[in-house]
């Protein structure tokens, strides 16, 4: 598969779903909620984060690309259906 714009690197969750409230507004790679990435990650769906400390959870960004790319390459053979 192609890279994209995601540099191998650890993702907080906003940085994934986006944060409109920070200054400045940090757009989402995946436009869901706390919530729905939360319940994506339980399910399996999504990847498996990966706990740095107590208060600090981080996403390898390769594989939330990987998962971006899943999603593109669904789509494409949905549309061609």
């Amino acid at each position: 598969m192609k890279d994209h714009n995601i540099t191998q690197t650890f993702l907080r969750l906003r940085q994934i779903i986006g944060d409109d409230q920070s200054d400045p507004p940090i757009s989402a790679i995946i436009p869901i909620s706390q919530s729905a990435w939360w319940k994506g990650v339980k399910d399996g769906r999504y990847p498996s984060p990966i706990k740095l400390s107590s208060n600090v959870t981080v996403w390898r960004s390769d594989e939330v690309q990987a998962l971006v790319d899943e999603v593109c390459i669904k789509g494409r053979t949905q549309d061609a259906a």
